[in-house]
């Protein structure tokens, strides 16, 4: 005790002054003077534990949780009588493998949030058969879940959440009395995986916390679970339908489902369980509790005795299987009439609920690993005319079906027998198939006896031949180095006829006729099985060899300093560029760090970042296979364009290559599932397409920004001329290099000079400096300072949004980090500058999307979907404009472009601003905003929403259509006319004319009414439709109630209008009435809108007033006495106001 005491600081917290311990502050002793108790958590204690703690033979209680202590914990071995260990929420650093010898009277053990080096359960805790509860979150456990812990018979808690534990829930749990299960966040490659089907048998359980692994198959039937309250399995892979016995738990509580497969009809739980559900899952619709489409509900039947297969999951989106659900061929009425799952590697039995779909054809199943019979119930079936099961595991006799149905059966080693055989077939070959027969044929007796006679025959030849066969491959392996590697295969994820993804995995190979198997084998370097999903191609790393002419210099697309980039072609016809690392000798750790920047390349999808489709370890080499840039890098086009006889980038194509480059940062430190930073931004990692859109690349320098979005590199990355001074001078890394990386990018699009240019007089060879030097003169800046490839196409709206940028770089490129803006506000102005949410002319919905407005807004969402990808907006034969972004009017090409994501965002305007009440009065709750976000979060990448978009869809930046309301007051007014008089004439040309000059009209009715299609036709409908504007909420209230058509002038021009009808019938002429019309007209006009233009400027002028006042009161703010923190929020404001105001205002 006395070392124990000599090893803590600072005592002040304990009074430990006494000579006999038992008489210390937190001990306790037995009445013969042995300690019993120590329980010292929570005072602050620094040191370690003295290796003889384990002396103390009599300790009951150990409880030193919450403190500071440090060092290696010594062996608690012999300390029988221990039956309570708290340890959590130290430093420790490692864990004896005896620590827990001879704890056999051990009930609780709590050692959280302990950094121990890496370890597992050991073996010898099984004999602390009393343990009631044992957590070890966050302690870097690995390992499997050992099978021992059903030997606790008394376990009600189990932690191991936030650990590096693999394989899946062993068996053994099943029957156990744990009540308290956490297993989430594995930080494994593999995490914890397989079914969860063991719960269905733990009975006592009442908070169950799975989420964050990759857990797969189908939910469990959670019948005997009548205790549970807390179900989370959210971030897994769970496949099939929410099972009924989870909706009739009476004791749920909470249950997150979020971010899995789960298909069929989404759930409707009790009013007061707290469900969250939305997000990836694939049920048929999105609303709680409505059955799918009874076809829906027959094929999930069906694939439900095939364990649910991952791939149905990803591939049968809806509520529709007629629209391209995978395997799936309907009829012209939507009867399904072909089911083809061939090849797709799906296990289970064939479903007798085949027999339910009456309308089925054709049922092919062939070449995969189906087990048991095949279901009488399918002879039933009045339209079959093929079943294919060729190639699989069946066994049993087939059924005798109609004479006219085709049998295919070949393939199957069992099929006429009992049961299986326990034979292992090879798998299905990709040749010829055989055995097609009709049934009512059969076979003799003597052909079974042929047959067999054959076979054993043939047996005898093949086990020679194998044998054979076995010494040439390993001779032929031994003598060659290539085949003796890792290789990366990459095969279709999904095979069969609609692959749209591939797994790329590294294992042992042998190159045999193309044929590739994992095999056991023993080298020098380390080995694993990685898989990853990435693009449509079939390739393997001697494809690869093959594809760069075994990395030929000619095939050399760059260097960098992690690597050189080849370029490759494949069969088929697609590009890949392919990264091969510096070769070394490649140590455990190397391995480790490489696995780690796979594991950041996999998580960040984006369209304006390079996509990653694959990698290899061959060896001590290291490769990544990336999309195809086909224009090169941004550097080619700035810096050399004249040496590679390419043309100048005008204006236009840079602005936008600055937006596209920002929207990919932007993604990597906010919108990505965790928060990146690049590092390494320029103009060499960022490559262009055939349309010049931009994507940035080269993430081997990316690296994960911690919570604090701060921290210190250890080893500078990046390159000279980008760097921001912070992070060369002190290592901080934070998000804001990045953001300086991208001003001096801004400025290098702007001026055409490199970041650092040796060639240039002193004083101008760093690009900043120079910049800020050239900006101080605002009235020489365009003249001196942009490229001179731009002077000569420049007009004046152009040199007005060069200035908006260059301001933005130069405050991107700002000294302190602080000063700097997010990469977001940076997307929000130059998105500003190209327009994308003011297109000149919005195409008819109905025409063009086949939505129908007036259906509910669930359903023009999921209509919207369906859409996406589908319509042909960028097919107008323009090239320079694509799909997300429109320059105004400068391309010849943006009336015809027109993004589908603005269209749905225009009508959730109209509809918030109607007052709609499928929208709920409190935008932060509503369902279906937040659908809508989860729309743009899924699409962010591939649509380019805006942070404006973002913010309108949350309800912080609304466009309010004021004159909704007030038009259907007209609408009606107008009806009230009577329909064919002139005053109804005369209030439609009103209409149409403030629409046109004042209105934001994009309602439905309103937009009926402007085409035609409400009652009159309309010849003005397509100006009106062109001259829209945005209506803020600083503006006025358009069209009140006194500012209605006048009814006495409508009525005097009636009149005079009757009145020459009826005059101009004895001969008047009929132009002075028009011409009397017309007059009145423009009288009345010029007085309504000199009137709405003063109440515009009049209120425009008080907001602008206010927002001055409460500008100059920031400014006027002193930071002399605050903390450090909130002054540089002060100052980042002052800073921001001074910049939107200008120096000399």
């Amino acid at each position: 005790m006395q070392t124990l005491k000599g090893n803590f600081e600072p005592l002040s917290s304990l009074d430990w002054s006494d000579s006999n311990p038992c008489n210390w502050e937190q001990i306790k002793c037995s009445k013969d003077n042995r300690v019993t108790r120590i329980q010292v958590g929570g005072k602050n204690l620094k040191g370690s534990l003295p290796q003889t703690l384990n002396n103390l033979t009599e300790l009951e209680t150990i409880e030193f949780q919450n403190n500071d202590l440090t060092g290696s914990l010594p062996s608690f071995s012999g300390l029988t009588q221990l039956q309570t260990l708290l340890l959590s929420n130290n430093n420790f650093t490692s864990i004896p493998d005896d620590f827990f010898d001879g704890m056999v009277s051990l009930q609780t053990v709590i050692l959280d949030y302990n950094s121990f080096n890496a370890w597992q359960i050991p073996e010898n805790l099984k004999n602390a058969s009393k343990l009631q509860v044992f957590s070890a979150t966050n302690t870097n456990l690995n390992g499997k879940i050992p099978d021992f812990i059903d030997t606790f018979t008394g376990l009600i808690t189990l932690r191991l959440a936030l650990n590096s534990l693999e394989g899946g829930i062993p068996d053994s749990f099943s029957g156990s009395l744990v009540q308290n299960l956490w297993l989430n966040g594995q930080k494994s490659t593999n995490k914890l995986n397989g079914t969860i089907e063991v719960l269905q048998n733990m009975t006592q359980l009442t908070e169950v916390w799975l989420h964050g692994n990759s857990f797969s198959g189908h939910l469990p039937d959670f019948s005997g679970l009548i205790q549970l309250q807390n179900l989370s399995l959210r971030d897994n892979s769970l496949t099939g339908v929410v099972p009924l016995s989870l909706l009739d738990l009476k004791s749920l509580k909470v249950v997150n489902l979020t971010k899995n497969m789960l298909q069929g009809p989404m759930p409707k739980f009790d009013d007061s369980v707290v469900v969250d559900i939305d997000d990836v899952n694939s049920f048929c619709l999105q609303d709680p509790g409505v059955e799918c489409d009874v076809r829906v509900n027959m094929l999930l039947t069906v694939i439900g005795s095939m364990g649910y297969p991952r791939i149905f999951a990803e591939k049968w989106k809806g509520n529709n299987p007629c629209n391209l659900w995978l395997g799936i061929t309907c009829s012209s009425n939507g009867d399904i009439t072909v089911v083809n799952f061939k090849g797709m590697g799906i296990a289970g039995t064939v479903s007798s609920s085949f027999s339910l779909i009456k309308s089925l054809q054709r049922l092919i199943l062939a070449d995969n690993n189906f087990t048991g019979v095949i279901p009488h119930e399918l002879k039933e079936l009045p339209n079959l005319v093929e079943i294919d099961v060729s190639n699989n595991l069946l066994y049993g006799q087939i059924p005798v079906f109609r004479e006219n149905v085709i049998v295919k059966s070949d393939g199957n080693v069992d099929m006429g027998k009992d049961g299986p055989s326990g034979v292992t077939q090879a798998p299905p070959s990709h040749g010829p198939r055989g055995g097609n027969r009709r049934t009512g044929s059969g076979s003799s007796g003597d052909g079974v006896v042929v047959g067999w006679i054959i076979g054993s025959v043939c047996a005898v030849m093949l086990a020679g031949l194998l044998g054979f066969c076995v010494y040439k491959v390993k001779k032929d392996r031994d003598n060659n180095p290539v085949n003796n590697q890792s290789t990366v295969v990459i095969h279709p994820r999904n095979p069969g006829p609609d692959n749209d993804g591939v797994k790329i995995t590294i294992a042992g190979s042998n190159a045999n006729n193309g044929s590739r198997e994992l095999n056991n084998r023993t080298h020098s370097g380390p080995s694993d099985i990685h898989t990853i999903e990435a693009g449509n191609m079939v390739i393997s790393i001697q494809v690869l060899r093959d594809v760069t002419n075994n990395f030929s210099h000619a095939n050399i697309l760059g260097r960098g300093g992690f690597g050189t980039v080849y370029k490759g072609e494949l069969h088929d016809g697609t590009k890949i560029a392919v990264k091969r690392m510096e070769s070394g000798v490649l140590t455990e750790k190397g391995l480790d760090e490489f696995r780690s920047e796979i594991s950041v390349l996999t998580k960040v999808r984006h369209r304006h970042l390079v996509a990653l489709l694959g990698y290899c370890l061959d060896g001590n080499e290291r490769l990544l296979v990336f999309e195809y840039m086909p224009q090169g890098t941004l550097s080619r086009f700035l810096f050399h364009f004249e040496a590679e006889k390419l043309k100048p980038l005008d204006w236009t194509k840079r602005l936008i290559i600055a937006l596209d480059v920002a929207r990919g940062v932007e993604y990597l430190h906010g919108l990505a599932q965790q928060s990146f930073i690049h590092r390494d931004l320029k103009p060499s990692n960022i490559l262009l397409g055939d349309d010049l859109r931009a994507k940035v690349a080269d993430f081997g320098l990316v690296r994960l920004a911690p919570d604090d979005k701060a921290s210190i590199a250890t080893q500078l990355a990046g390159t000279f001329g980008y760097l921001a001074p912070e992070y060369a001078v002190t290592g901080r890394v934070t998000t804001k290099i990045d953001v300086f990386s991208f001003g001096v990018i801004l400025m290098e699009l702007i001026t055409g000079r490199k970041a650092l240019e040796e060639t240039q007089p002193e004083d101008s060879v760093h690009l900043v400096q120079w910049f800020r030097k050239m900006q101080t003169n605002k009235e020489t800046f365009i003249t001196k300072a942009i490229d001179p490839q731009l002077h000569l196409n420049l007009d004046e709206a152009d040199k007005a949004s060069l200035t908006t940028v260059a301001e933005l770089a130069g405050h991107c490129c700002a000294r302190e980090p602080y000063q700097r803006p997010d990469m977001s506000h940076a997307v929000n102005v130059l998105s500003s500058l190209t327009d994308l949410w003011k297109p000149s002319e919005i195409p008819d919905p109905d025409d063009i999307y086949g939505i129908d407005l007036d259906m509910p807004l669930p359903q023009v969402v999921m209509k919207w979907k369906a859409m996406e990808g589908k319509s042909g907006f960028d097919q107008s034969g323009c090239s320079e404009t694509t799909q997300s972004s429109m320059f105004g009017d400068r391309s010849g090409c943006a009336k015809n472009t027109q993004s589908s994501m603005a269209s749905l965002a225009f009508e959730i305007h109209d509809t918030m601003a109607s007052g709609d009440p499928r929208i709920g009065s409190d935008k932060k709750n509503d369902t279906f905003l937040y659908k809508i976000l989860d729309a743009y979060n899924d699409q962010a990448g591939k649509r380019g929403f805006s942070i404006r978009t973002k913010n309108m869809l949350t309800g912080k930046w609304t466009l309010v259509n004021r004159e909704v309301s007030k038009f259907n007051s007209l609408v009606n007014k107008t009806k009230a006319m009577g329909g064919e008089n002139d005053g109804d004439l005369m209030t439609r040309i009103e209409i149409l004319y403030r629409a046109r000059e004042k209105s934001d009209f994009k309602h439905k009715s309103a937009w009926n009414l402007l085409k035609g299609k409400h009652k009159w036709n309309n010849p003005e409908s397509t100006n009106a439709r062109r001259n829209r504007h945005r209506v803020t909420n600083s503006e006025p209230e358009l069209f009140g109630d006194d500012e209605l058509p006048r009814p006495a002038s409508l009525h005097r021009i009636a009149n005079r209008r009757r009145s020459s009808n009826s005059t101009a019938s004895s001969g008047s002429n009929p132009q002075m009435f028009q011409e009397m019309i017309q007059q009145q007209y423009e009288l009345d006009r010029k007085e309504k809108m000199e009137r709405i233009d003063r109440e515009v400027n009049s209120r425009v002028e008080l907001n602008y007033s206010k927002k001055v006042a409460e500008d100059l009161k920031v400014l006027q703010i002193s930071t002399d006495e605050m903390n450090p923190i909130d002054a540089a929020i002060i100052n980042a404001k002052k800073d921001r106001i001074r910049a939107l105001y200008g120096p000399n205002n």
